[in-house]
């Protein structure tokens, strides 16, 4: 057997083969062991090796798209699990017809509390800036702009409170805000 690369010996070559030809003259496939027949086996093993690649990635791409579509469809599961105890405490309050306001009141608060624990484990964090804080466009909303005795810019008044999820703003606070001099 001949390397590939080097030319096969002078007069080796017949009347109705070419020296490059993979065949063995006769238009048969290539015998075992000749470097025709490799290549073919190399092919075949390549080709095979990229179909199993390209089914696993396919595979792979379905199930993370499953995964994305349970993810949407149960994102809000923790969270509504998390206020189903509001829910009870609200029902339960309305389940007491002689309550007196001092309870009602008391049962208010204790909802609330609850209700702001739910936010809280869920990252839904307030946005309740104080008086005197730099008027921020991207948390706070400016309703009014009123003369006050501070700096220029800076929130005089929050008239509802605002919310992120995480870092994104779910909703600005409403705040007026001072008029520059």
């Amino acid at each position: 057997m001949t390397d590939e690369h080097t030319p096969p010996p002078t007069g080796a070559a017949t009347a109705g083969a070419s020296p490059s030809s993979s065949t063995n003259g006769s238009g048969a496939a290539p015998s075992p062991g000749t470097p025709g027949a490799d290549l073919e086996a190399r092919h075949a093993e390549l080709s095979d090796a990229f179909l199993r690649a390209k089914a696993e990635a396919e595979n792979t791409r379905r199930r993370a798209e499953e995964e994305v579509a349970k993810a949407r469809k149960y994102a809000v599961e923790a969270f509504a699990e998390n206020l189903l105890p509001v829910k009870d405490s609200l029902e339960a309050a309305i389940a007491i017809p002689s309550a007196t306001p001092e309870q009602l009141l008391e049962g208010v608060h204790a909802t609330l509390r609850q209700l702001s624990a739910a936010l809280v484990r869920n990252k839904v964090l307030e946005i309740n800036p104080a008086p005197a804080t730099k008027f921020d466009p991207h948390q706070h909303q400016a309703i009014s702009v009123v003369p006050a005795p501070q700096e220029p810019n800076t929130i005089v008044a929050v008239l509802q409170k605002g919310y992120l999820i995480a870092d994104r703003v779910l909703r600005p606070a409403l705040v007026t805000v001072s008029a520059s001099s």
